[in-house]
């Protein structure tokens, strides 16, 4: 099965790498070309464009910033993917879900939403979680890609716009979760206590996760290495801001994020790790009104 990967980035990548790994003829393309590097050195074909990429591919995936961009790029190759299959992998919000989905039905082309949940390790591993919205008649050869990049996949509905929305909540969960532990962690450094002592006394009882511990660690190592950016937690939250507000739902918590994230990427951090809102939080951080 020849597979076309639209966005190496940091998820792209992983992807990619796993589908090499799992015996796929890959062609990747990104608008950076040296980002596509690892891939190709590993056994992916490079394409100058989209429409190289994905001319007689079986499935296409983006993996793309957000959905102004993945519109972009599939205006360009749209046409050429024919009967294949298109598994829009990326955040792109309810309404960009619905824009792409109109596209593809223009074209003829079938169209799995598939938004992940992970970041770079996971990717790279193969251990990814699909959230998967999408026809019946698809899913068998769907889910043959899903199952070298994803160690579970969630079926949620028969149409896109499900999956997005579930990645959505997933998204609002992990971000209040980060910024939580640099709230704890912020309080016990301004208090003059190491702030270690939050992690420690979380270990091992009900109010335990991995994951903070992860975020926790890196915070106080002050290691932004990026796995996920600021500066897609701060369009992510824009579009759970977008969500809310059209189901009626109250948005004061994700406002409140919203506006911690972009202070984090104001102060220079836009391409840090969101373990970077620790710095935020910190007294001597500036904040901007």
């Amino acid at each position: 099965m020849r597979v076309a990967v639209l966005g190496t980035g940091i998820m792209g990548s992983g992807i990619a790498l796993n589908l090499v790994d799992g015996g796929f003829d890959v062609r990747v393309w990104n608008r950076t070309a040296e980002h596509a590097a690892p891939v190709v050195a590993a056994g992916a074909t490079r394409a100058a464009t989209p429409r190289e990429a994905v001319t007689d591919a079986d499935v296409v995936i983006t993996m793309l910033f957000d959905a102004a961009v993945t519109i972009h790029v599939m205006d360009q190759c749209l046409e050429a993917i024919n009967d294949d299959l298109w598994i829009q992998a990326g955040t792109v919000g309810i309404e960009g879900i619905a824009e792409l989905s109109a596209a593809a039905r223009e074209f003829g082309v079938t169209m799995i939403d598939a938004p992940v949940l992970g970041t770079r390790r996971p990717a790279q591993e193969g251990t990814l979680t699909v959230l998967a919205a999408g026809t019946m008649s698809e899913r068998e050869r769907a889910t043959r890609v899903f199952d070298t990049y994803a160690e579970k996949t969630i079926w949620v509905a028969d149409s896109p716009g499900a999956a997005s929305s579930l990645k959505l909540a997933c998204n609002s969960w992990v971000l209040m979760v980060t910024a939580g532990v640099a709230q704890a962690l912020a309080l016990c450094e301004s208090s003059g206590l190491d702030a270690r002592l939050f992690l420690e006394a979380i270990a091992g009882g009900t109010l335990d996760l991995a994951y903070a511990h992860a975020k926790g660690s890196a915070m106080m190592r002050g290691d932004y290495a990026p796995s996920f950016e600021v500066a897609g937690a701060v369009k992510d939250l824009s579009l759970i801001l977008t969500q809310a507000h059209e189901n009626g739902v109250s948005a004061e918590i994700v406002a409140a994020l919203h506006h911690t994230f972009r202070t984090t990427a104001d102060a220079g951090h836009s391409e840090d790790d969101i373990a970077a809102v620790y710095d935020a939080l910190l007294p001597d951080t500036p904040q901007t009104p």
